[in-house]
């Protein structure tokens, strides 16, 4: 049966989705190589009952996501030391989701979370079928009205983006002097437009992440997952990625264009874009830092990203990691 990840950027009908037995693998060479990772997946199947014969590792990029065949059970494994502290922040928030009624994925029931299971943090979900329908720019829009309804959940943090991009330059499995001096300096530039901003929507409870690869078509319609980037912030941060997916990835104007119009704002209209986009940018460029090594296939895309945005250049097309 198919399966979809909790992070929904990646579906077991990819070609990325392997078996943890047999098949072509690729060669890794870092802290959360496949073999370490399988080998804290095997614990945590001995731990709860599961059998891991069959899993399919779904995505790996900030995290390692994987499906148990047959059980309706996705386990995420975090693929940073540095950002370990959001997973806490995770269940918070899923648990507020599912108090609230929001369409979201959920933890697995019965199950006390996070887990701490051989030097690696983990969470554990309840499969969401696959039903084959793409999710939609309407899908993602209709959610986060949903989102920014609510009322914040306790302990949420404020939001800080360039904490998390500095965190992956710290914790990065490889990279030179030169692109952390610059990283860390181009960190510096944008945190100090960003206090400059004044922001038109008000602050509550964004979701931190929110483009369609975060929506997940299930039975019961669409659901919203991958909270690691939750806050207390802008609601502008949460509309700022489908307009960067325009604009880096060639993402259609019809699709952003639904999306604007479903929310209800325009966020390339307002004039601290350009700002906000820089932000992002850096996230999307740091994310593969601290399993660069464990995923050597990412760095030609990181190191083109690199050089863009170290020239300035914000017309050139990005492909997204895989």
């Amino acid at each position: 049966m198919p399966a979809t990840s909790p992070t929904g950027c990646t579906r077991s009908s990819r070609p990325e989705a392997q078996a943890v037995s047999g098949g072509t693998d690729t060669v890794l060479d870092g802290r959360f190589t496949r073999e370490k990772l399988e080998e804290v997946l095997i614990s945590a199947c001995a731990l709860l009952g599961f059998d891991a014969q069959g899993a399919r590792l779904l995505r790996f990029t900030n995290n390692a996501v994987y499906a148990l065949d047959g059980a309706g059970v996705v386990i995420r494994i975090v693929g940073s030391r540095a950002l370990r502290h959001r997973v806490g922040k995770v269940v918070r928030v899923a648990e507020h989701f599912e108090r609230h009624g929001v369409p979201a994925i959920r933890l697995l029931p019965g199950v006390h979370q996070p887990l701490w299971i051989a030097g690696h943090l983990l969470t554990v979900w309840t499969e969401v079928p696959d039903t084959g329908r793409e999710p939609t720019a309407a899908d993602l829009a209709q959610l986060l009205r949903q989102v920014h309804a609510l009322p914040p959940p306790d302990d949420i943090p404020d939001w800080a983006p360039l904490d998390a991009v500095r965190a992956r330059v710290a914790d990065a499995e490889e990279l030179d002097d030169g692109d952390r001096r610059f990283l860390l300096r181009r960190c510096a530039e944008v945190e100090a437009e960003l206090a400059e901003l004044d922001f038109a929507l008000p602050r509550g409870l964004v979701h931190g992440d929110a483009h369609t690869g975060n929506v997940i078509c299930g039975p019961s319609g669409p659901v919203l997952c991958d909270f690691d980037s939750a806050c207390l912030g802008p609601r502008e941060w949460d509309l700022t990625p489908m307009a960067v997916g325009r604009e880096r990835f060639g993402d259609s104007e019809e699709r952003y264009r639904e999306f604007a119009g479903v929310y209800g704002f325009d966020v390339t209209s307002w004039p601290g874009f350009s700002v906000l986009r820089a932000v992002r940018e850096l996230k999307l460029t740091t994310s593969v830092l601290p399993i660069l090594r464990s995923h050597p296939d990412v760095r030609d895309e990181l190191r083109r990203r690199l050089d863009d945005l170290r020239a300035g250049r914000t017309d050139v097309r990005w492909n997204r990691y895989r």
